[in-house]
């Protein structure tokens, strides 16, 4: 039995977006989960629309997901000798014929037939005219004239084409370029490619990819169709869905272990298991268990999953993101205010509550600006901020000054013992001292915040608040 070889094959005529990311990490998925190889090619034959910042944006998005390709990068644009050389293979075995027919009358052969109720199709007009090479002729695959072409698709199942049903291809065009499908089956080919998993938008391409595999004799590999990925509104993924290249979801805060979890069950199930380690997925995946359904892309969902993933992830990590975070928003100069061992005493305060990098870095804000630029929520200083609660702050602030270091310890005994001492209910003391500290923002638990923002900062806010 054969090695097993998958292959990502994207069109650098725009950035990756979520649904080929979905596809690279299936095929990326299969091999690694038959001890196969994986390896990228990227379709650059289209010159005009091709670009080197979308080959970058390509290259780069894979890395950040992990998902590494074995051997160098093909770029299927230095395959076009190659691809001639097997057109001229099939034209000397008899598969394939040059044809002078223009485009207005192969238009009108289709019309002809659509209107004989027969499949609109070239008629194979050259097919015994012999015709060599010439200006304005193209190359055709001659299509068996009967019989079927079908194969076992991994997703799908048995899938067959009357070859009647099928038209003879340009392989070759008339300014002397392969076209797609010729070019595909020579690159799969030479490649070593033994299983292909890509979108259902090829499942009519595969018939038509066998026949050139079956005019060369080479061995023909597995073929795969995943349904595409659907709106909330069961309508083609688009931008408003959530359908952004890669790397906007790396600028949005996400994680990279959580982009590619939600991407996997978008489609693929293993029980009812929802969060998966890299390692897991290795283990587990099969095409057994691809749905032949499309998938609805939530972003309330992939939220959840990213969040999951931020409260398991190594805090020095996500301080590290964060003040990249910082970088990108204020400028490096700015940055290098905000001290990061700082920031990676805060970070676990807020990974139980965050949902991605950004929205830390938004509730991590209370904790860097100065006391002089903290803002304060209106609502909240008209309801806990009151003449009654002055009294009780400014007989806080005096206690904050005797304690030596502000401890979780240190401030709850602070904090309780005023309770006991007074009478009072622990909300009655803890909402004004939470909205002194933080303008009234959402925020940890004070036992925790407080040590984080130490006696300077903490005795400094309270002050402030009662100046207010």
């Amino acid at each position: 039995m054969s090695k097993t070889v998958s292959r990502f094959a994207p069109s650098p005529t725009g950035f990756l977006h979520i649904g080929g990311a979905r596809t690279a990490l299936f095929a990326w998925l299969l091999a690694r989960s038959e001890g196969g190889e994986f390896v990228l090619r990227i379709e650059d034959t289209d010159r005009e629309r091709s670009t080197q910042e979308a080959i970058d944006a390509i290259i780069d998005a894979m890395a950040w997901l992990g998902l590494e390709h074995d051997g160098e990068i093909v770029f299927q644009s230095g395959n076009a000798d190659r691809h001639n050389e097997v057109i001229d293979q099939l034209i000397a075995n008899g598969h394939a014929y040059y044809c002078d027919c223009t485009k207005e009358q192969v238009d009108a052969m289709r019309e002809l037939a659509m209107k004989e109720g027969r499949k609109p199709k070239y008629d194979g007009t050259c097919r015994g005219k012999n015709l060599g090479p010439g200006e304005g002729r193209v190359v055709r695959l001659r299509v068996p004239e009967s019989g079927s072409t079908g194969f076992n698709d991994m997703v799908k199942g048995p899938i067959s084409v009357e070859n009647v049903e099928l038209d003879d291809m340009i392989l070759r065009r008339s300014d002397g370029t392969p076209t797609y499908n010729l070019a595909v089956v020579v690159d799969d080919h030479d490649m070593g490619v033994t299983k292909v998993l890509r979108g259902d938008d090829h499942v009519n391409n595969t018939p038509r990819q066998i026949l050139i595999y079956q005019a060369m004799g080479w061995e023909i590999p597995r073929f795969g169709h995943v349904p595409m990925i659907l709106g909330p509104d069961k309508k083609k993924l688009s931008k408003r869905h959530g359908a952004l290249s890669v790397m906007e979801y790396e600028k949005m805060g996400y994680l990279p272990e959580a982009v590619i979890n939600y991407l996997v069950r978008l489609g693929w199930s293993h029980g009812d298991q929802e969060l998966f380690t890299r390692e897991e997925l290795v283990e587990h995946f099969s095409t057994d268990g691809l749905g032949n359904s499309p998938s609805v892309f939530d972003l309330t969902k992939f939220e959840w999953v990213n969040s999951q993933y931020m409260q398991q992830a190594d805090p020095e990590r996500i301080a590290d993101m964060v003040m990249d975070f910082l970088e990108r928003e204020v400028g490096a100069e700015e940055a290098a205010k905000v001290e990061r061992d700082y920031v990676a005493r805060v970070v676990p305060l807020l990974q139980p509550r965050a949902k991605s990098i950004v929205d830390m870095v938004e509730q991590a804000r209370v904790f860097l600006v100065d006391v002089s630029h903290l803002q304060y929520d209106e609502a909240a200083v008209k309801k806990f901020l009151t003449p009654e609660a002055k009294a009780m702050l400014e007989e806080l602030l005096e206690r904050f000054e005797a304690v030596e270091e502000l401890t979780h310890d240190s401030v709850e005994e602070v904090l309780k013992g005023y309770v006991n001492e007074k009478g009072l209910k622990f909300k009655d003391v803890g909402q004004p001292v939470r909205t002194a500290v933080s303008g009234g923002a959402p925020s940890p638990g004070l036992y925790d915040m407080l040590p984080v923002l130490g006696k300077e900062q903490t005795v400094a806010r309270i002050r402030r608040a009662i100046e207010l």
